[in-house]
């Protein structure tokens, strides 16, 4: 029967509608699973010949290589902005941040992009050739003298001789390091939701895998940083920053071979539409009925139904919104525009969505501090005693690996030990909740800032001889332990969250809460520069000697916002309900051959 000609029946006020053209049409049940997708030749995905962890190696190699690529860059770029480019310590910090900042906020296009029109796979191959244009250009600016300023010692002459680049240099520099942030920015998001597509979560073998892949990104994320931050800045510190970023260059081309080597086995997710049209139209449904009052039960709203989609349970915040599924009598549902009525499902999505954003909001601050660790950190063990031995010494940007180190050996042990005990006691098949993983991550990074500021002031009352570069590992552990709590237990709280077809922007929210972070330290440091500024001396932090500067009083101004926040977090956290989807059942042989409308019974 033509689908044009086909009418929805309404039962009760539940209507059981077609499939969106968007979606992907669902195979025989007994033989596919009815969240499979296709193949990469277009075909219905065989879960006995695609997906699983076949399929999730190759992401997980992308992952390991495409952080071990960036992190390379990122994280000693402090240095070499600071030292080779000649800008001020202040300066060369914000350009840091925005550099971070920006990569992370372009997750959320990365994220919708691939919602929307790309799907996750394609979305990995544009933009990851993108970022591998971007460290090509780095690597020639590095390697050409007259693309960057003269030779001078920036520590020695106090930056007084030092001249910074001209606008074609600064051009250079800046356009290698934008398409490295909106090419990271944009693969990012798709990474965690590509691999996470290669499970189906109605299968209870598929989802415990799921969660294990999950544990195994994350490690092979932390591996990846651990390498970049130890074996690439080694070779960036004694062999030249070309040579670095050079390397970068090439473990980016051997991320998206790797990649592009799971093509056969991947099952691809068809992008379902705008997230952000669908919430627009609950809005302006919302809107247009803003003077119609609440049915007397939320079961007489409007609702579509069907095998292949996923349901919400209808909420009570945000009422106001569940006007957009009032059906006004005289209706002609079929016909009704999906910007004057909505289903339940789809106002719940917004709801979600809106629910999740205080939670989000708290974790920007810790990611605040984050940025203190890349930047001002690795200058404060540049001022100690870097010696291991007589003929080895530390590389400072290399100390930002204790935190990965850490999460190796912490993220096993979480699941293995700490899980399995405290669910005993608590009786959370997770031990604890991931709320709660999150508030314990922000105590301690709040902790972790108070170390730091300790540390300093010792580090200030003992110059010469300086002390160890040892100090500051504390507070890199500490925060090591918080991250492994915070950045986990976010990416879960986020994917276990999010409504269908909205996988990759909200897990895209991880790394936005990055971006704000690492966008609030410039202009932190830039208000605390210009209030602490008087007549007689420069800012807290408007020196390029740390030992003129005030960082440890800086750190101090951090604990306390942070200490600030984790209360308000805790606020929150009370105050969220945790999301449950109903699940459609298992699509039939009649659903695949014939595309046609069921009848729920109520």
């Amino acid at each position: 029967m033509d689908m044009e000609h086909q009418k929805q029946e309404v039962v009760g006020l539940e209507v059981v509608g077609v499939k969106s053209k968007t979606e992907c049409v669902n195979p025989p049940a007994e033989k596919y699973s009815s969240y499979s997708c296709v193949d990469w030749k277009g075909r219905p995905a065989d879960p006995a010949k695609y997906g699983r962890f076949r399929a999730a190696i190759f992401v997980l190699g992308l992952q390991g290589f495409e952080i071990m690529a960036i992190a390379a860059v990122g994280n000693n770029l402090i240095t070499y902005v600071f030292n080779d480019m000649h800008y001020t310590l202040a300066k060369s910090a914000n350009i840091v941040t925005n550099f971070v900042g920006t990569t992370f906020l372009l997750s959320v296009v990365g994220g919708f992009v691939s919602d929307s029109y790309l799907g996750s796979f394609w979305s990995i191959i544009i933009f990851g050739c993108i970022e591998l244009i971007g460290y090509i250009v780095i690597t020639v600016q590095a390697h050409v003298p007259w693309l960057k300023p003269s030779y001078c010692n920036v520590v020695l002459s106090e930056g007084l001789n030092c001249e910074e680049p001209k606008s074609s240099q600064a051009l250079v520099l800046f356009l290698g390091l934008y398409l490295i942030a909106l090419g990271s920015g944009c693969v990012k998001p798709n990474i965690l939701s590509h691999g996470g597509d290669q499970f189906d979560g109605r299968d209870a073998k598929e989802r415990r895998q799921m969660s294990t892949y999950f544990n195994f990104a994350y490690l092979s994320f932390s591996i990846g940083e651990l390498i970049a931050l130890t074996l690439i800045v080694w070779i960036q510190n004694h062999c030249g920053r070309d040579v670095g970023f050079g390397v970068s260059a090439a473990v980016m081309l051997l991320a998206l071979l790797t990649v592009s080597a799971g093509l056969p086995y991947y099952r691809n997710r068809l992008p379902q539409g705008s997230p952000l049209t669908r919430i627009a139209q609950v809005v302006v449904a919302a809107l247009k009925k803003r003077k119609l009052k609440h049915p007397s039960a939320p079961e007489m709203l409007y609702e579509i139904r069907d095998n292949a989609r996923q349901l919400l349970l209808h909420t009570n915040r945000f009422r106001f919104l569940d006007k957009a599924a009032i059906i006004v009598p005289g209706e002609y549902i079929e016909k009704e525009s999906s910007w004057k009525l909505c289903p339940v499902s789809q106002i719940e999505q917004l709801k979600l969505i809106m629910r999740i954003m205080p939670i989000f909001a708290c974790t920007i601050i810790t990611n605040c501090i984050l940025a203190q660790l890349q930047t001002f950190s690795v200058q404060q063990g540049s001022s100690m005693d870097t010696r291991m031995t007589k003929s080895f010494s530390i590389p400072p940007a290399s100390l930002q690996a204790i935190p990965y180190i850490t999460m190796v050996f912490l993220v096993p042990l979480y699941e293995r030990v700490f899980v399995p005990f405290a669910r005993r006691i608590t009786g959370n098949e997770t031990g604890i909740s991931q709320l709660q993983r999150i508030g314990f991550g922000l105590f301690l990074s709040t902790l972790s800032m108070v170390i730091a500021a300790l540390v300093e002031a010792k580090r200030k009352a003992h110059r010469s001889p300086p002390i160890s570069i040892f100090w500051i590992t504390p507070q890199f552990l500490v925060y090591g332990i918080s991250e492994m709590l915070t950045a986990v237990g976010l990416i879960e709280f986020f994917y276990s969250q999010s409504p269908e077809g909205m996988q990759s922007m909200v897990t895209a929210l991880t790394y936005c809460s990055f971006s704000l972070g690492f966008f609030f330290s410039s202009v932190l440091v830039s208000i605390t520069n210009k209030i602490t500024t008087t007549a007689s001396h420069g800012g807290w932090l408007s020196n390029n000697d740390l030992n003129k500067d005030h960082l440890d009083l800086f750190y101090w101004l951090l604990s306390a916002i942070s200490l600030f926040n984790l209360i308000n977090y805790i606020f929150w956290a009370k105050w969220y309900d945790y999301n449950r989807p109903t699940l459609p059942p298992p699509a039939s042989k009649t659903n695949v051959n014939n595309i046609h409308q069921g009848v729920d019974k109520v």
